[in-house]
């Protein structure tokens, strides 16, 4: 028989990075789950994202156990990786702030096709160019 789903916690956490302090220990603790066995956990299933900000989505059972799944990073995470920039433009049809080549545009779908709402890679690439679009990215050839 399945447990019963008590709650549906999503939160963004650095990977490998994880601590109580919030948002964890705060969308954690009003559930009462056990916060130092969850961080553990985290951070031993995310060592290779080391410092990379990731989703995860937790699902709070009725006896107080837990599971998660970890996702793939944002697109907006990743394209300011490839792009070496800090963070998005202001203005991003005015300014831009970084560049990222369609090879890394195509990395990047490839990355984050299992969590886009997307059936080809092509639609994912796609995505992922509107969002860097929006951040002020210009892809070049």
């Amino acid at each position: 028989m399945a447990k019963e789903v008590k709650a549906v916690i999503k939160i963004q956490a650095k990977g490998g990075q994880a601590t109580p302090a919030p948002p964890i220990g705060p969308a954690l603790g009003q559930h009462g789950v056990n916060i130092g066995q969850f961080v553990s956990q985290f951070n031993e299933r995310t060592k290779d994202l080391n410092g990379t900000v990731v989703p995860v989505v937790i699902k709070v059972f009725a006896d107080r156990t837990i599971e998660f799944e970890v996702k793939s990073p944002p697109a907006a995470e990743l394209l300011k990786h490839a792009a070496g920039v800090v963070k998005g433009s202001g203005v991003p049809n005015k300014e831009k702030v970084g560049k990222v080549t369609d090879k890394q545009v195509e990395e990047i779908a490839k990355t984050k096709i299992n969590d886009l709402n997307a059936f080809s890679l092509e639609q994912a690439k796609k995505i992922v160019k509107g969002t860097a679009r929006s951040m002020g990215v210009e892809i070049v050839d």
